[in-house]
């Protein structure tokens, strides 16, 4: 389980993003981050890899506080972290980083496996290079790819996986959550507006201002999100990617 407790955190210039987050993500769920844009979400994405340090407040990863560990450190501890804008490795192909996340060689079929929830075709994409050569969308799902393809994960933390990918992949999206929580003990965190993935969720936070402004089950939030849409302009993306 992750539990953020009382999560502030204060940019360089002195301004305050985060401001007294508590939440938790429980083994064996899906728990999505939701809110306005501006919010903070991404930032207690960053703050949950180790990507920024909180100015006060603790991260416990199953009962031990990571912190102050970097963002290797979670890594090995059990963080697994999907970039909203994926960074790209030059000189490395698809099956090598997909390799590297498994910790050891995967046979084509496993790699057709893990490619396909994601919706690329292996043939095309098994030895082509991580480089500017992929589109920004290609760039996304292979990233996704490499988070799916890693076992030894506690946490997941996937931030707006929607973004970059076109409709159809983003439905495979959605049928790998659904595996990705029933296959494995680990929790699930996403950061997104999709009502799509809201549905699938069991859990839900709303982050606003810095601050977690409700929190409950999908069946208690969902359908005051929804209320809120029909009334005025609400955090929830289209049902279209």
């Amino acid at each position: 389980m992750l539990e953020l407790r009382d999560l502030h955190w204060t940019t360089p210039d002195g301004t305050e993003i985060i401001k007294g987050v508590s939440l938790c993500a429980v083994r064996g769920k899906l728990t999505v981050i939701t809110g306005p844009n501006g919010g903070g979400k991404t930032s207690i994405a960053k703050l949950i890899a180790g990507l920024s340090i909180p100015t006060k407040g603790n991260i416990i990863l199953d009962g031990q506080d990571v912190t102050n560990k970097d963002i290797t450190e979670r890594a090995l501890a059990g963080i697994a972290y999907a970039f909203q804008q994926p960074v790209r490795f030059k000189g490395i192909t698809v099956r090598q980083l997909l390799e590297l996340a498994a910790k050891r060689e995967l046979k084509d079929g496993e790699i057709c496996e893990i490619l396909g929830k994601v919706g690329l075709c292996t043939k095309e994409y098994l030895n082509r290079t991580i480089d500017a050569s992929l589109s920004g969308g290609e760039s996304k799902r292979i990233e996704l790819a490499s988070v799916l393809a890693r076992k030894d994960v506690k946490v997941t933390v996937f931030d707006e996986p929607e973004a970059g990918i076109d409709l159809w992949s983003f439905t495979s999206l959605i049928e790998a959550f659904k595996d990705l929580k029933a296959e494995r003990d680990g929790a699930l965190l996403v950061i997104s507006h999709q009502e799509r993935i809201l549905e699938i969720a069991d859990e839900i936070v709303v982050i606003a201002d810095g601050k977690v402004r409700v929190a409950g089950s999908r069946e208690e939030v969902l359908p005051m999100l929804m209320n809120n849409e029909k009334q005025r302009s609400c955090p929830l993306g289209k049902r279209e990617a």
